[in-house]
């Protein structure tokens, strides 16, 4: 039985207790999220669940500097393009970000 940090049954994993991993490549989030998904669950906006119900964000680094952007509509576009992933696209956001 798995359980949260050895601390018995009554402490399973769950979304708190989370690992985030920033990617600088799409490449580096594809192999990553093939590998932590299998026999796992694919969730929303990055966020994966492995067979071992261990949760993950794999977030390519150029998504935090998008948000960050001081043009509020550039960000919100970028927000509203990753709400709709469940592993994120760079070229994805990207387009999200130029578009006018």
């Amino acid at each position: 039985m798995t359980t949260a940090l050895n601390g018995g049954p009554m402490f399973t994993f769950s979304p708190a207790i989370s690992f985030f991993v920033n990617c600088e490549t799409q490449e580096e989030v594809d192999r990553l999220w093939e590998k932590l998904c299998a026999g796992g669950e694919k969730q929303r906006c990055g966020w994966l669940k492995n067979k071992y119900g261990v949760s993950w964000q794999i977030v390519p680094t150029v998504l935090g500097q998008m948000l960050q952007d001081k043009d509020a509509e550039k960000s919100k576009r970028v927000m509203n393009a990753m709400m709709q992933m469940d592993k994120i696209d760079i070229a994805g956001l990207k387009q999200a970000y130029e578009r006018q």
